[in-house]
């Protein structure tokens, strides 16, 4: 017997692996194929305050090795999530994370104030890779001072264990880390997709209609392997590390590095149940390593 717990802060997960944002609807679609109490956390897709149609199509390209998406965060919004989603939830005893999003801090607070009130809800995610249309467009994790403010605002609002995703366009890794700590947020997810484009050379045109969308799967593993250890060597805050985990051995990469918990992503996409061989798969690394419980194995590369 092996003992796979981590401890994400206060947040306590039975196994290290959690069903990344956007990958898994809103869960039911997902469990239609796995049992979710087997897995360490849900996370719900990317929520809003109100609706969102996301991005016209096309949306998902497959390249070598990974995905190009381009959804565009589209989402039912918050209080039809609550309606049609939170009863099925409630009967699992799996963790539940919710990510969160706006195009501006005030719909980021609309959300936040709404499921801090939720006692299902176990954490909550902000997405700050979106575009900040109050600062000309650029990700709110592009400017230090502007996520400073708005994770200190969703601090005081959400008591639950508080995540922020990053994606890997942050330009000052370090000033980011720093006002993150300062503003009490519990732990740190990442990495994001990364941005790609791809062409229709029969169209001879963008693929996409935003141009840029975002590359995932086992392509972008060993950068996300990379950002993650630069990371670790910034902060003592819990991570979560994520980007082409396909099997328990990528899984593994990511702990050894530093990460507290794994995120899967693609690989829902393309097999539903594969979170469950990579719980599996870990728990057979451990049992085969005479190791006795996962944590003695999180940062152990340095």
């Amino acid at each position: 017997m092996v003992d796979l717990s981590v401890h994400l802060g206060s947040l306590t997960l039975q196994n290290p692996v959690v069903l990344a944002s956007g990958t898994c609807g809103y869960g039911r679609e997902i469990a239609l194929h796995l049992d979710l109490n087997q897995v360490g956390a849900l996370t719900i897709k990317g929520l809003s305050y109100d609706p969102w149609p996301g991005n016209p199509p096309p949306r998902i390209r497959e390249t070598y090795a990974g995905v190009l998406n381009s959804i565009g965060l589209e989402n039912k919004g918050v209080q039809r999530f609550l309606k049609e989603d939170l009863p099925f939830l409630e009967r699992l005893n799996t963790k539940i994370l919710v990510n969160i999003w706006g195009s501006r801090e005030e719909e980021y607070l609309k959300v936040a104030q709404i499921l801090a009130k939720v006692e299902r809800v176990d954490g909550v995610e902000l997405n700050v890779s979106c575009p900040n249309v109050e600062k000309g467009g650029l990700s709110f994790s592009c400017h230090p001072e502007v996520l400073r403010q708005l994770a200190g605002k969703v601090r005081e609002i959400v008591k639950k264990p508080l995540v922020v995703k990053l994606g890997p366009q942050v330009p000052d890794w370090e000033a980011t880390i720093r006002v993150l700590e300062i503003e009490g947020v519990d732990i740190i997810s990442l990495t994001n997709s990364f941005p790609a484009v791809s062409v229709d050379i029969e169209a001879q045109n963008w693929f996409f209609a935003r141009k840029v969308a975002g590359l995932s799967g086992p392509a972008i593993k060993p950068l996300a392997l990379k950002l993650l250890y630069d990371v670790r060597k910034l902060t003592n805050l819990p991570l979560i590390g994520m980007g082409g985990i396909i099997e328990a051995e990528d899984a593994l990469e990511f702990i050894l590095l530093g990460a507290t918990a794994v995120g899967i992503g693609t690989a829902n996409l393309v097999s539903p149940t594969r979170a469950l061989n990579i719980v599996w798969g870990i728990e057979e690394y451990l049992e085969k390593k005479k190791v006795p419980d996962l944590g003695s194995l999180v940062g152990k590369v340095v």
